[in-house]
């Protein structure tokens, strides 16, 4: 372990302090970091409700409003690894304090913008501060608190806000655009990184593996463009259906890259992403785990929307007010995954809150078309799906980052960034294609309430595909590897 990993690791390890307790210091260590966390999750949602007032305001064809979410999609998801493994090399709080940097004054030219083309140039470099400084954010706040109860409370919390954030994103952008301008949905970031920027530097301390490699520029160039040719198909999947030429290329063209990437990382003599570690089964099925939970509640968070909007017919603040059933959830689960964690174990977690998730899901397969009952039955099944999602959430960042030493942690935390970011991304075009074939073309209320009603079967299948991984390969075996 790393001189300054081993002094931010001893701010939970002092001599005489309780190893079960937050001190003082690292409580201040926890909220810098948890803040730029909830920033950076709500960023993922807080246009969605805005897209319409955006392409009124510049101009955007309706056909071309997607490129404004996808466009941050591509930049957060694709260089997630690539960043946090450059975050090992140069230093995570470097790349942290760049990354919330580069967000605030993305956010500034967003918010000023009166053109298109600047509009996607400043969500290209919000995606690349998102990739930058989640992982990074996601390693000091593992090597700032040593393996156990800590870690797992830090991590329940930060699992929490991430997913509360997501929500509140689409609360807050419909708040804005309606009582202010959708230019506040870009403002809003910009005093809360400028703070992040003044406080951090006195707060947390650098970390770095004391034995650095060189960059596997190989590996990190097939990697990202594979990723970025996976997100773009499935992207245009979701908006043009799985036979459009664009989502086929995309599609396969990632899937070759991504094939020469491991074939790269076989050969090279510093890999990017070490295939041993990857042997690890806590790693690999850590990691799929957590892309099927962002996977599966994010899309869910879309086809709600839909259902609300479509069938109920309610106003998009009013829809983006419902969810906030579905961020209390989160927030509940997070703050009980850790004692969950310390009474039971890991794969436990994993199974149980997938069990509750799947059953809450399932149980929206009974909504109707008017809105009394329907409510009675959506709120208190997002709420508790809510709670088993976060369940899942935490449970996977725990698998997927325990037992590795310092110097791997900057990877373990990239792969889970790029897990998450990656099931953000890519969930709601999936279900978006699903609903598609749902309604037959047709876009009546009815016809809206059968393609959603498909899509949450599909959802609730891709649990269950979770739950089964869980139980059956982790079981008593998080940190061992194959074979």
């Amino acid at each position: 372990m790393s001189t300054t990993a081993t002094a931010t690791a001893g701010v939970t390890a002092r001599a005489g302090a309780d190893p079960q307790r937050l001190t003082g210091r690292s409580k201040l260590v926890l909220a810098v970091l948890l803040v730029a966390q909830f920033m950076l999750a709500v960023d993922f949602s807080i246009l969605n409700v805005a897209l319409p007032a955006i392409g009124d305001g510049l101009g955007f064809a309706l056909s071309d409003l997607q490129w404004i979410a996808t466009s941050f999609a591509l930049s957060a998801a694709g260089f997630t690894l690539f960043l946090g493994r450059v975050g090992d090399l140069v230093g995570r709080k470097r790349i942290f304090m760049g990354g919330i940097g580069l967000l605030g004054l993305a956010s500034l030219l967003g918010g000023l913008t009166t053109s298109p083309e600047v509009l996607l140039a400043a969500r290209v470099a919000q995606g690349l501060a998102t990739a930058a400084a989640t992982p990074a954010g996601l390693s000091l706040l593992t090597t700032s608190f040593a393996e156990g109860p800590l870690r797992q409370k830090a991590l329940g919390i930060n699992g929490a806000l991430m997913s509360a954030g997501f929500t509140t994103g689409a609360i807050l952008g419909g708040v804005l655009t309606d009582l202010l301008s959708w230019r506040w949905t870009f403002f809003v970031n910009v005093p809360v990184a400028l703070a992040v920027v003044l406080v951090a530097p006195a707060v947390i301390k650098e970390s770095r593996p004391a034995a650095r490699a060189g960059l596997d520029l190989p590996g990190a160039l097939t990697v990202t463009l594979g990723l970025l040719g996976l997100i773009y198909g499935m992207t245009q999947a979701g908006a043009y259906g799985w036979t459009h030429p664009h989502a086929l290329a995309g599609l396969a063209g990632g899937a070759l890259l991504l094939a020469a990437f491991v074939l790269i990382e076989r050969t090279v003599a510093a890999p990017l992403v070490p295939l041993g570690t990857l042997r690890r089964r806590n790693v690999a099925w850590g990691n799929v785990l957590g892309l099927l939970a962002f996977a599966t509640e994010t899309s869910l968070v879309y086809l709600l929307t839909l259902y609300l909007q479509k069938t109920l017919g309610f106003s998009a603040l009013a829809a983006g007010v419902s969810f906030g059933v579905l961020g209390a959830g989160t927030v509940v689960g997070g703050l009980v995954a850790p004692r969950l964690l310390a009474r039971t174990s890991t794969p436990a977690v994993l199974v149980g809150g997938g069990i509750v998730q799947a059953v809450s899901t399932a149980a929206l397969l009974f909504l109707g078309t008017t809105t009394g009952a329907s409510l009675a039955l959506l709120l208190p099944a997002t709420f508790l799906g809510g709670v088993g999602n976060m369940l899942v959430i935490v449970g996977f960042m725990v698998t997927a980052t325990s037992g590795l030493p310092d110097a791997e942690q900057g990877l373990a935390t990239g792969l889970a960034s790029m897990s998450q970011q990656v099931g953000i991304t890519m969930g709601t075009p999936v279900m978006s294609a699903v609903v598609t074939a749902g309604t037959a073309g047709a876009a009546t209320a009815s016809a809206v309430h059968r393609g959603v009603t498909t899509a949450i079967a599909v959802n609730a299948a891709l649990v269950l595909l979770g739950v089964a991984a869980a139980a059956l390969l982790l079981r008593g075996r998080t940190a061992r590897p194959f074979g």
